[in-house]
This record gives C-alpha cells, sequence and structure tokens, in this order.
C-alpha cells in the first residue's frame, strides 16, 4: 500500500519495491487509484491499468503531467535498496522517481494556478501497439486534452525537448537449403547476412540539429534468428535492426532510408514510433523552461510519450529526476537529491512561485 504521506524520497522506494514489469502492473495501478480516490480535490478515471486524476477549478489553462508506472524486466534489482545518496532498484531512473514526484503533486497541490491531469499509465516499455497513452489517446482523448504536457521520463533534472523516433525492422537474408555434407550444393542465408552486419559496421550516425538542439542517431542489430538443424544449410537468416533516427525525418522518410540502406534485401517493418520534434517555442514551453530553471534544454536521444502528446495537439516536454543513461541497466539508481529537487521546482510551477 503507498502512503502519499511518505517523502517523495521514501515514496520513490515503495514506488520500486511493488513489482510493475510490463503486463503487470495491476497491483501498482490498484494503489494508486485507490490512493488518489481519496482525495477530495481530484476526478480519477480508470482504463485498464492506467489512471487519469485530474482537478476541475475552470483555470484559464490545463496541464498535464504524465509518467508510465511500469519497468523493464527485473534484474534481481527489487526490492530497493539506499547506498548513502542513492536509492537502487528496477525504475528507480525509468521511471518511478519521476512517478513519485507526480504522485506528491497530486496529494499536495489541491488548488495548482492551473488545472492539472496527472496521468499514469501502463505498457510503455513494450511494443507501441500496447501503449497505454495510446489506448487513452483512442478510447478517451478527452483525458489527455490539456494546453502543455510535461512527461516525467528521466532526463537527469535537466529538460529535454522532443524526441528520437523509433523504428524495427526484420533484415531477411534469403538462401538454398541443402545437407551440410553437400554444401555447394544450397547458399547459406546465415553467411549472406553477414552482408547486413557490415553496413551496420560501416553506419555513421547522423547529428542533425532541429530547432537548435542537437540530436545522436542510432543503427544497431538487437537481434539474430536463422538456422534449421544441426546439419542443414540455412536458407534463411533475419537480423531485427532498430533505428533511432532524428525528428527532422517522418516514419515513411525513415523507413524509406532502411529500405534504401538495406537494398537487395526483404525489409519488414515490426515496430514503430513517431519522433517529436522540440517546440520550446511554443508559449507554454517556453514559461515552463523559465520557470523551472533547470539550465539549457537539450535534445532527448531516446522516444518518450512527447511524441504522442504532439500527435494529440498539446506540445510537450521531458523532465525528471532520473538520469537517462541508467535506465534498464542492472545497476539501476536514481541521486536522491534530484527527486526533492524536481519535486520542488514543479511545485513552485504549479503553484505559481518563482522557481530558480
Amino acid at each position: 500500500m503507498l502512503d502519499l504521506t511518505a517523502d517523495v524520497r521514501s515514496l520513490t522506494a515503495q514506488l520500486v519495491d511493488i513489482e510493475s514489469v510490463s503486463g503487470g502492473e495491476r497491483p501498482l495501478a490498484d494503489s494508486i487509484e485507490e490512493q488518489l480516490g481519496g482525495l477530495g480535490h481530484l476526478t480519477v478515471r480508470r482504463d485498464g491499468d492506467a489512471i487519469v486524476a485530474r482537478t476541475d477549478l475552470g483555470r484559464d489553462q490545463r496541464v498535464v503531467i504524465a509518467g508510465h508506472i511500469d519497468t523493464v524486466p527485473i534484474a534481481g534489482n527489487v526490492p530497493s535498496h539506499r547506498d548513502g545518496d542513492r536509492l537502487y532498484g528496477c525504475g528507480t531512473s525509468d521511471m518511478k522517481s519521476g512517478v513519485a514526484v507526480q504522485l506528491k503533486l497530486a496529494s499536495t497541490v489541491p488548488t495548482p494556478a492551473h488545472d492539472v491531469s496527472f496521468v499514469f499509465y501502463d505498457c510503455e516499455e513494450v511494443d507501441a501497439e500496447r501503449n497505454g497513452l495510446r489506448r487513452l489517446a483512442r478510447t478517451h482523448p478527452e483525458w489527455l486534452a490539456g494546453d502543455f504536457a510535461v512527461l516525467m521520463e528521466p532526463t537527469g533534472g535537466a529538460i529535454e525537448g522532443g524526441c528520437q523516433g523509433t523504428m524495427r525492422v526484420e533484415v531477411t537474408a534469403r538462401g538454398e537449403r541443402a545437407h551440410s555434407a553437400r554444401a555447394w550444393m544450397g547458399r547459406n542465408a546465415i553467411h549472406d547476412a553477414g552482408r547486413i552486419l557490415d553496413v551496420l559496421r560501416a553506419y555513421t550516425p547522423r547529428r542533425p540539429e532541429v530547432e537548435g538542439l542537437t540530436f545522436h542517431e542510432g543503427l544497431n542489430a538487437v537481434f539474430v534468428s536463422g538456422g534449421v538443424a544441426g546439419n542443414v544449410i540455412p536458407d534463411e537468416c533475419s537480423v531485427t535492426v532498430n533505428y533511432r533516427f532524428a525528428p527532422d525525418l517522418t516514419l515513411d522518410e525513415a523507413e524509406r532510408y532502411l529500405r534504401e540502406l538495406f537494398d537487395g534485401f526483404e525489409v519488414r517493418v515490426t515496430d514503430a514510433a513517431p519522433p517529436a520534434r522540440p517546440g520550446l517555442d511554443h508559449p507554454a514551453a517556453a514559461a515552463f523552461v523559465d520557470s523551472v530553471g533547470a539550465g539549457a534544454a537539450r535534445a532527448k536521444l531516446g522516444w518518450t510519450d512527447v511524441a504522442r502528446m504532439s500527435e494529440l495537439g498539446v506540445p510537450a516536454v521531458n523532465y525528471g529526476p532520473g538520469d537517462p543513461t541508467l535506465a534498464h541497466t542492472r545497476d539501476e539508481h536514481v541521486e536522491l537529491a534530484l527527486i526533492v529537487e524536481a519535486e520542488r521546482r514543479m511545485l513552485e510551477w504549479l503553484s505559481g512561485t518563482t522557481g530558480g
């Protein structure tokens, strides 16, 4: 059971200790719904394992503060443990420290300067089609309506604009089966797949500047599959390639680039999510940057649901206490001071007081 009266550091530990690997978020979603449902200033709604709690004060603007409650599979790093000024455990950085900040804001700011929709959603760490925010956008888009959004993704306490797109493709080499004792009668698809890996080894990442922020692309093999039996020359080998591309490209342009890059091989798109341009010149985003005062904004070198919010017409930024370089690692941890700092800055912004 979550205790929203605990300080934000202890609340982070509580969240980590409730396992919520993608697809198994229900116990955590139940607890969040129960705790927020007991607060008289919030209207709480639920769709699956996504919870939306909102104020309705008639303010001129509505902001959306969102975070996913799922984690990648646990790597022997639950329950959490504290070592000095750090809290260790699965999801500490990505992104239960950000969710803890959301919960503290929801419970301690009953009359914010803006109306607020707090969104806690499931299945962000898996295929885009399972994403809880995507489901909400399809089934209850009005729950996500707003003038501006903050995704509490790990940014190390900096503001990160936009996000890169992501695309996974299967690149397949075809051969001809034969008995391994008469290999010359066939063509080995696994050997031919070496040319796919040659393309990847020769790849030079683009580092384009988009609206003043520098992005850094990536193209990597993440799976290889092939083979029939120990005495058969394989006739098929597939390499799954993940492309992280800057927001100066559309999904169609990214797909076209990959098909040209792997010309001569079969290319099949298996998953894709669009990028989002930084949009920091939007008045609401500029006001947030000025209020939170977290230093110069930088590019988000990953995919986040700012892209989903952008598709809904809601300008959004990433801001959270976790360190993105530690996300998904066995040694994942968060600096406790950054959680406290993020809570303070967000509290000042929501309350309409001066950030710093």
